[in-house]
């Protein structure tokens, strides 16, 4: 059987003390996260500017590990910030020029949100889509992120988020209040997209390797112009991830590796193909466990 490996590219919130260790245990991981690793503890690695260049981070750290000991990716998908970095697994950016990409657009986002402060984002669950998302414009904010037919991120003002956690509660939903003060993947980010496009555009980009599939709209994306317009329309528009999970299946993939850190992706993909193979690096105790096990995927 042809392997078709599908990569998963994590976003923020699941950064924690020991999100390198792994990584770490080959030299040239290592090396990349002494390089890279922006200096950050365990009371700032939530904080925007320092979040998104350390989980890029982290997930490309595992990628200089199991690079060209694991099959060439069929396809690749990053949810949210994990979108860049999906690039450099590709192969269109380099490692280093993705983490650098991170940090400029988190400044940029920073700087969007300081123009409208009080934001955050609220994770919204047992709750229909459809309900959730005329509550959501009730209330003035908007869903940033589509994770399955019941369940989504709302971003917008704090203060509008608190109400609308009630009534959601009220109805029979499930909230939690996310640790991030950006609402990305609203229009409350769209000071932000055009210099972050502006950004991408002059920046180097390579052949891809393989697709990537676009959060927006879960397209497959194959070129410097593509890459340029959704990367940074994404900023400002809603990630339709349970769309991109659908696409992969759709393409055909075999076996699906979520690079880390956490394994919030690989959960979601499970719970909606359990009969297809997926993990997250997270789970194993070594480079060559995560090697084996696709290995015997193959098989």
């Amino acid at each position: 059987m042809t392997t078709r490996l599908f990569i998963l590219c994590p976003g923020q919130g699941s950064q924690g003390p020991a999100m390198f260790d792994l990584a770490r245990a080959d030299d040239r991981a290592a090396e990349f996260i002494a390089r890279h690793a922006p200096a950050y503890t365990e009371a700032n690695m939530f904080d925007n500017r320092v979040a998104q260049p350390l989980i890029v981070t982290a997930t490309l750290a595992i990628w200089e590990a199991l690079r060209g000991r694991i099959p060439q990716p069929s396809l690749a998908a990053g949810y949210s910030i994990g979108e860049l970095a999906t690039y450099a697994v590709a192969g269109a950016f380099k490692a280093d020029q993705a983490v650098e990409l991170a940090a400029a657009r988190a400044g940029l986002m920073d700087q969007a949100a300081a123009e409208n402060p009080d934001q955050a984002m609220l994770a919204v669950s047992a709750f229909p889509g459809q309900q959730a998302r005329a509550l959501a414009e009730q209330h003035g904010v908007a869903v940033a992120i589509v994770t399955a037919e019941d369940s989504c991120i709302v971003g917008g003002r704090r203060t509008a988020l608190l109400e609308l956690e009630r009534e959601t509660v009220a109805r029979g939903g499930r909230c939690q209040l996310l640790p991030v003060a950006v609402a990305s993947h609203t229009p409350l980010m769209a000071g932000a997209v055009a210099p972050f496009a502006a950004t991408l555009q002059a920046a180097p980009f390579g052949m891809p390797l393989c697709p990537v599939l676009s959060g927006i709209d879960a397209s497959r994306i194959e070129d410097k112009a593509q890459a340029v317009e959704h990367l940074s329309r994404q900023l400002a528009q809603t990630i339709v991830w349970d769309a991109c999970m659908d696409a992969a299946v759709e393409a055909g993939v075999t076996v699906a590796l979520e690079l880390g850190p956490g394994a919030s992706l690989s959960r979601m993909f499970r719970s909606r193909y359990p009969d297809l193979p997926c993990r997250s690096v997270s789970e194993f105790r070594s480079i060559e466990g995560i090697v084996a096990w696709i290995e015997r995927q193959a098989g």
